[in-house]
Parts: C-alpha cells; structure tokens; sequence
C-alpha cells in the first residue's frame, strides 16, 4: 500500500513549488475579486462621485504647479521667504490675466466671430475649389478607376467626426455638467496650489510614511522618477507649443494670412497633444489660406513647414530631449486608445498617465526579476562574459 504522505508531498510539489500554477492561482483570486467587486459596485458609488470631483482640480493644480514650483525656488535661493514668494508670483499672474483680457482677450474674440460669421462662405467655397478639382479630366479618370465617390468620402467623415463628439460629450456628462466643473476648479484651483506650493515638498514624505519601512527606498526611488517624468513632459510640452504659437503667428503676420491670432492660439492648444495635435491645427488654417489665393496657401504651407522643421530639430530637442522614451507609434497608439475610453481627457493626459504607469510597471518587473530568481543576472559589463557556475 502506497504511503499517504507521498500524495502530500506529490501535492506541494506539483501545486505550491510550481511557480506556472501558482501564477494562474494568482490569476483565479484576481478575477474572483473583480466579479465580486462587480457585484457590489453601488457600495462605491459615494467614492467615484468623490474622485470625479477633485480629479478635476487636482489635476489643474498639479500641472500649475509643475508650472510655477521652478520660479518660487528660484526666488527663495534670492532670500526671500516662500510665501512671499508665492504672493508675489500670484501678483505677477493677476497682472498678465490682466493684462491679456484687456488686450488680447478682445482681439481673439473678433477674429472669433469673425471666422464663425464667414465660416459658411469659406467652407462653401472650399466645395466649390474642390468640386473643380474633381472635375479636371485626370482625377475624374482617377475616380472611374478607383470608384471614388467624394460624396460618400466626405458623408463617412462626417458622421465619423459626429460620432466621436457625440461619444465624448456623452463621456463626460454633457455640456452644463461640463462647463459646471470647469468653473469650480478654477475658482477653487487658486487655494489649492497656495498650499501645495507652500508644503509641497512634504507631500512625498507624508505619503512614504503609510509604506513599510522595508519598501521606502524602492518607493522613494519610484516617486521620484514619476515626479521627473511628469515634470518634464509638462514643462517641456507647454514650452514647445507656446514656441510654436509665437512662431506661427509671426509667420502668418508676415504673409498676411487673416486670423492670424486666433490660427496660431488653435496651433499652440492643440499642440499640446504630441504627432496628432499639429495635424488637427493645419486644418483651419489650410482651409482660410486655400479660400483666399493659391499662393496664399504656399505661402502658409512653406511657413508651417519651416515652423514644424524647427520645432523637431532645434526646440523640442532641446527642451524635451529624450525624458520619456517612449516611441513615437506608441504614443499615437496610446492617445488614440485614451481618446476613446475617456474622451478629450483621455488624449491630453494620455502620454503622462502612460509614463507614470511605464515607471510602475518597470520597477515591479525588475523586483519580481530580483526575487523569482527565474532569470540570469544582467551581467554589468557586457564585454567580459559570465563566469559558469
């Protein structure tokens, strides 16, 4: 009779020594917890309603104050203290608010309606140049061989760029539970970024104290790559497309094109969504330049290639450097999958969100590499080669 102990032990070798059936055990308890979890989601419906209204403002404040940090340390290293510091950066900021809704202000909102008011002129006359253009012998040729309808090409689009708005202000809540936030983080955003500025600097401490003692370096470690990642996307992303507006709007003055201002602000704002955001800004811009003169519209596209050229080889080189790494199909893939899920949202706080959690992710793999003892050590100096055990 074969001893029951061999079945124990045949038991622990086979489910608790193996590391592949542990790891679908894991797997089980993990999509067990889900589906209870979604049983009960109404037990958190208080918290979500929590974190879908501070999100809002925390994230304003966040990347005011990713913004506004570098200048109070710098004006504390000129003794002065950091409140005072702070007050006089709050002064300074009322002043050019000031400032831009007394002069700038007004003039965008001309131009604004401006472009709304002849808008239907310019888009009929874009058919009209359009329908011209179909209608020359070698793309009529072009469109018997192809069955190219542009009819139907335009018909697609147009319930594509319907769809999409419709899916994004269903997201978020329509446009009044919008416009609602919006108001509220902003008045509330000034108190908020006080008091981060001020005690800032405490936060990461105050948060490394809920961590035990054992897991506080890597944690701090991991804090602090998150925090660089963020900073310098932030600060880099702003100062690139504020370039691109400036140097835009010299260029389009310098030619002549109307709604100079308000072309380059669109330009500046949507460059802030990398690869895609400049595609989404030339549109406005070609379709006032092709209304006007073919050679306005060469002379619009020669400035924005000239802008373009030198924002890839000279300013977000220097400015952004290689701080992500990330690669650029990566992060087309990344904003086009944030846009659907989470809308306008989703595409401007795709690329930092995927840095933060690229950070996590690396970090834990490396500690899961360090103690499942699965793999070789990285051998620190390629050119020796590894002793054999």
């Amino acid at each position: 009779m074969e001893n029951p102990l061999s079945w124990s032990t045949r038991f622990k070798r086979f489910f608790l020594n193996n590391r592949f059936v542990l790891f679908l055990l894991v797997l089980l308890l993990i999509g067990l917890n889900i589906m209870v979890l979604n049983k009960v989601s109404f037990v958190f419906h208080p918290f979500i309603v929590l974190i879908k209204t501070i999100v809002l403002p925390l994230i304003l404040t966040g990347i005011a104050y990713y913004l506004l940090n570098p200048i109070v340390d710098y004006l504390q290293t000129r003794k002065m203290g950091r409140v005072t510091s702070i007050l006089v950066l709050y002064v300074l900021i009322i002043a050019i608010i000031t400032l831009l809704v007394t002069s700038v202000i007004p003039v965008i909102r001309e131009q604004i309606n401006d472009l709304v008011d002849n808008f239907p002129t310019y888009s009929e006359a874009a058919r009209l140049q359009f329908e011209n253009l179909m209608g020359s012998n070698l793309v009529s040729k072009l469109q018997q061989s192809i069955s190219f309808n542009p009819q139907e090409v335009v018909k697609m689009i147009s319930e594509r760029a319907s769809s999409f708005l419709n899916s994004t202000w269903t997201g978020i809540g329509g446009f009044l539970g919008v416009l609602t936030e919006v108001v509220l983080a902003l008045i509330t955003l000034p108190f908020i970024l006080f008091y981060l500025l001020k005690d800032g600097k405490k936060l990461p401490n105050f948060i490394l104290s809920f961590i035990p003692v054992k897991l506080r370096g890597e944690s701090q470690r991991v804090m602090k790559e998150m925090n660089h990642q963020i900073a310098s996307y932030i600060r880099g992303q702003i100062i690139v497309s504020f370039c691109i507006g400036v140097l835009l709007y010299l260029g389009y003055i310098i030619i002549g094109l109307d709604y100079s201002l308000i072309l380059a602000v669109i330009a500046a704002c949507t460059s802030i969504v990398p690869y895609l955001g400049p595609v989404i800004a030339i549109t406005p811009a070609l379709i006032v330049a092709m209304v006007t003169s073919p050679v306005m519209l060469l002379k619009m596209l020669i400035v924005w290639t000239i802008v373009q050229l030198i924002e890839g080889k000279f300013i977000s080189p220097q400015i952004m450097g290689k701080t992500l790494k990330i690669h650029p199909i990566t992060i087309i893939f990344v904003i086009l999958t944030a846009g659907n899920l989470f809308g306008i949202a989703g595409i401007v706080l795709a690329v930092p969100g995927y840095a933060v959690i690229k950070v996590i992710v690396t970090h834990l793999y490396q500690w899961f590499r360090i103690r499942s003892n699965l793999y070789e050590p990285v051998n620190p100096n390629p050119s020796i080669p590894p002793k054999n055990p």
